[in-house]
């Protein structure tokens, strides 16, 4: 018989950081997780190995920085990106930004994610969400 979960945003976590999504609904297939960010939040410009990632942003206005362009996404917006493309996501505006993140390669990639610029955003990174 096959497994299913139902969960909502807010029992994933409160505040700021990666809200796992994988984990709690048992999700085998592909990575996920809820990207929260307050107001004018820098976010880290990072890569992966082979994992492509779609995010879609829930609430908030999200800034995208990738390949020399800039661009905003409203609620309902979605951007994806090819693994190995440097990318940057922020929140431009004056709420929390709420994004859900998926991430595969041909299945589920255990973390293979690479910041651009360790010595700018590495300490940065490690205490987002704690």
């Amino acid at each position: 018989m096959p497994e299913y979960r139902f969960a909502t945003i807010d029992e994933l976590g409160d505040g700021p950081g990666f809200h796992r999504v994988r984990g709690p609904l048992a999700i085998e297939a592909f990575g996920s997780n809820v990207m929260v960010l307050p107001p004018g939040f820098e976010g880290f410009e990072h890569y992966h190995d082979i994992q492509d990632e779609l995010y879609f942003v829930h609430s908030g206005t999200a800034r995208i920085d990738v390949a020399g362009e800039t661009r905003e996404l409203g609620p309902g917006g979605l951007f994806h990106c090819q693994s190995t493309l440097p990318r940057r996501i922020s929140n431009a505006g004056d709420t929390d930004l709420v994004v859900l993140v998926i991430g595969a390669k041909d299945g589920y990639v255990e973390r293979d994610g690479h910041l651009v610029d360790p010595e700018r955003d590495a300490e940065r990174r490690a205490s987002f969400g704690k």
